[in-house]
């Protein structure tokens, strides 16, 4: 996002909103801290505590563990972004018309890695590695680059926590949650024109560079621009880091039947790095990205006498954290965005086949968090989990686990513009494939 020559002048004020909905993309919550859960849609997985990520949901749940617990393995999250019935206009080239994109999502790939030390009969620690947030899509050339271009945030967590199970029904847990974030967004504008320009909020220092450059004196002046080719309105490659909370309860009824309770207070994300705009213009050198609070309920139940249980999760997530987006130092609003809190709903079946084998299926209904406003490179829509995954236990103290979720978004209208340059009017889609895969071993 940033500074100025004659032409870089007429884009300055489309930079700013350009580059938000690509940094908007870091406010995605992505769920990949264990392929149980992606092979039951994270129902119950607060709570289940099969294995050591459940410290990522619930540090209460830790208390359940009377072993050493790890975990490693990895998620795997492939979306389809596609954009169909486009309409783009320009002031500034002679592209206007329909558009479309097959699919601009680009494959992730988020490693875990849990251990989870009972100390004694009531206290227990542990550590986790993995991710929270993030996104990627990329367009090429042949869509118009100022909704288009490259998005993508990368972000790591490490989880530190500790529980004391109070008596055989109670548990409680808290734990410090470090996230680091890397973004990359690229935004670029294709120009062919020959016009005058003058920013919708134009004021006096605007007038004093106008009247400057063109050698006039008025009130309203405006600089005459001449240009053809691709100029980058965007370039950003920004890190930082935050520090945020979480605490949990557990109740056992008994072994068969238990709940779970947690609360997870998330930072802001001051990120730092190279924020330019047209012409390697510097507007800023931080962006402040505030991420989302989020709590759940998570309950297990197996019924007795029978292989098979049921569990379930209601989750609340606070996205309308993520009202604006701005840089510091100077405090620039890039973009308003509107978003809402959202529920997720999640319930799933496991089957414990025999020693050997477990299997488990789910479904999740998600609601998306984007409301009046939209975007093109990084679509919003509800979605729908349809989940599947199993177990294997090649001795008594470790598993093989492997998940599979198909999620189906739906089509949403998306309008943009940036005024004085372009607008565009298309349906967004966007569905994924998520694959996990994780060994654990107790001790």
């Amino acid at each position: 996002m940033k500074k100025l020559n004659v032409f870089t002048t007429s884009t300055l004020a489309s930079a700013l909103v350009i580059a938000s909905p690509s940094v908007f993309a870091a406010g995605f919550q992505i769920a990949a801290q264990s392929a149980t859960g992606v092979g039951r849609a994270y129902a119950g997985d607060g709570i289940i505590a099969d294995n050591a990520s459940v410290m990522a949901i619930n540090p209460a749940a830790m208390a359940l563990f009377n072993k050493t617990s790890f975990t490693m393995g990895a998620t795997a999250i492939k979306p389809k972004i596609s954009v169909s019935d486009g309409n783009y206009q320009s002031s500034i080239n002679g592209n206007s018309g329909p558009v479309s994109y097959d699919d601009a999502g680009n494959l992730a790939v988020a490693p875990n890695m849990f251990l989870i030390v009972p100390i004694d009969d009531q206290w227990a620690v542990g550590a986790g590695l993995y991710s929270n947030f993030g996104t990627a899509s990329e367009f090429d050339s042949s869509f118009p680059g100022e909704y288009g271009g490259t998005s993508s945030i990368i972000s790591a967590e490490l989880a530190l926590a500790a529980s004391y199970r109070v008596n055989d029904q109670w548990s409680f847990g808290a734990g410090l949650d470090i996230i680091y974030g890397h973004g990359e967004f690229k935004r670029s504008l294709n120009v062919d024109a020959n016009t005058n320009f003058r920013p919708d909020n134009a004021g006096p220092l605007f007038n004093k560079a106008c009247n400057a450059i063109t050698g006039s004196s008025g009130r309203d002046c405006s600089i005459p621009l001449s240009a053809k080719g691709t100029i980058n309105a965007v370039d950003v490659d920004a890190t930082g880091a935050g520090l945020g909370w979480n605490i949990g309860t557990t109740y056992e009824l008994n072994d068969n039947n238990r709940w779970g309770i947690s609360y997870h207070a998330s930072p802001e994300i001051h990120a730092k790095g190279k924020i330019d705009g047209p012409g390697g213009i510097t507007l800023a050198d931080e962006i402040v990205v505030p991420l989302p609070d989020f709590a759940q309920i998570s309950g297990y139940n197996r019924f007795e006498g029978t292989k098979f249980a049921i569990s379930y999760t209601v989750q609340w997530t606070d996205w309308s954290k993520f009202d604006e987006l701005a840089t510091a130092g100077p405090d620039i609003s890039l973009q308003k965005f509107e978003w809402k809190d959202t529920w997720s709903y999640a319930i799933g079946g496991t089957y414990y086949l025999n020693d050997k084998w477990t299997l488990r299926a789910g479904y999740m209904f998600d609601q998306g968090a984007q409301d009046a406003v939209t975007t093109i490179a990084v679509p919003d829509s509800n979605r729908n989990w349809l989940s599947a995954g199993f177990s294997y236990a090649p001795s008594k103290d470790s598993t093989i686990d492997f998940g599979f979720t198909y999620l189906l978004g739906v089509d949403v209208d998306a309008h943009e513009e940036h005024p004085g340059i372009s607008s565009i009017d298309a349906t967004t889609h966007t569905d994924a494939i998520i694959t996990g895969i994780q060994y654990s071993k107790t001790f």
